[in-house]
């Protein structure tokens, strides 16, 4: 009978695991981003490839996964229908055909125009409670980690 690693103490607890306390952060903070963007009826992976390109200006799309956070497929498939919605818009690069550049239509700075009080909010009462030096501190640990070669 083989015994589990769980039994013998050799795996941390889920409870203190840094990779299910970010999962269980990022739910409790994007709950009432999706309940908002559901207004508009779009993703949170569209939200932010749209605030990506917004706040970056024109970007090739390698980018934007990058960026965004999202695998190049999973990117392809988001801006057809970003495009298709008519929220973003590509071109070939000038400098290399084979690759796209993509910018935030007006309407879809509408979009983000349209939402940023009510994100603007969301964030305000998360700074309320948890504390502006604390969230600070978060993100720039969380930066800091991000630099980190396991």
């Amino acid at each position: 009978m083989t015994t589990d690693p769980a039994d013998t103490g050799m795996l941390r607890q889920t409870n203190r695991s840094l990779p299910i306390a970010l999962l269980r952060a990022r739910e409790t903070l994007m709950e009432p981003v999706r309940i908002m963007l559901s207004k508009s009826q779009i993703s949170e992976q569209k939200w932010r490839v749209l605030r990506v390109v917004s706040e970056s200006g024109p970007m090739e799309q390698t980018s934007i996964a990058r960026t965004a956070c999202l695998l190049l497929p999973s990117l392809t498939r988001i801006i057809h229908a970003l495009e298709r919605d008519g929220l973003l818009e590509r071109n070939v690069a000038s400098t290399d055909r084979r690759k796209s550049i993509v910018t935030v239509t007006e309407k879809g700075r509408a979009l983000i125009r349209e939402h940023s009080a009510q994100s603007n909010q969301i964030f305000d009462d998360l700074e309320a409670q948890f504390g502006a030096e604390k969230l600070n501190t978060l993100l720039d640990l969380l930066e800091e980690l991000q630099q980190v070669k396991i």
